[in-house]
């Protein structure tokens, strides 16, 4: 089992250690603010990193997006994908999902925020040819406690080096993509 309080002070130093100007954590407020826009809470880990490592700006490749204001961010890329998924036949973006950082080419890694250990997702649509967005989705890390983890030990399938090395675990299919792009659409 992993110490969660162990696990963000190590993303802290990690965090501070990539980064020379760091933004300042966000407070309960912002938290709070951030929430009421979702309409649904943070996970309880997420929410410790914005509150106790920085609004945004570390994790891996091209870092966490800030949790709200101008720009991109989690609250603004979560609400423009879920309003353009409301009332339409294929729902492209599942309710309680939050885009927490872009892979770059349109691809996010999301946290499944009604999910307990918030599971950590990945939105690949480059290979959608109309339809169902469900073959888009996959499940990244069972958990985001583990997700970083994978981050802070160097051995995610994101890392340079991945391809060399044969014990890369790549993200599978994620087997809910059909029941919860449907259930809040």
């Amino acid at each position: 089992m992993i110490d969660i309080d162990d696990l963000v002070q190590r993303v802290a130093i990690r965090a501070a250690s990539d980064n020379e100007a760091l933004p300042p954590p966000v407070g309960d407020d912002q938290i709070a603010e951030a929430e009421e826009q979702l309409g649904f809470a943070l996970h309880p880990l997420l929410a410790r990193l914005y509150r106790e490592v920085a609004n945004g700006g570390f994790g891996p490749d091209y870092r966490l997006l800030p949790l709200s204001g101008p720009g991109s961010s989690i609250a603004g890329e979560y609400l423009t994908r879920r309003v353009a998924s409301l009332g339409v036949e294929h729902p492209q973006w599942p309710e309680g999902i939050v885009p927490i950082l872009t892979w770059g080419c349109a691809m996010y890694a999301g946290v499944d925020c009604l999910s307990e250990d918030g599971q950590v997702l990945l939105f690949e649509p480059n290979p959608y040819s109309g339809g169902a967005w469900e073959q888009c989705w996959f499940l990244d890390s069972a958990s985001l406690a583990a997700w970083l983890e994978t981050w802070l030990a160097g051995t995610g399938w994101f890392e340079e080096d991945a391809f060399d090395r044969d014990d890369v675990v790549e993200p599978q299919a994620w087997d809910q993509a059909a029941s919860r792009l449907t259930s809040g659409a």
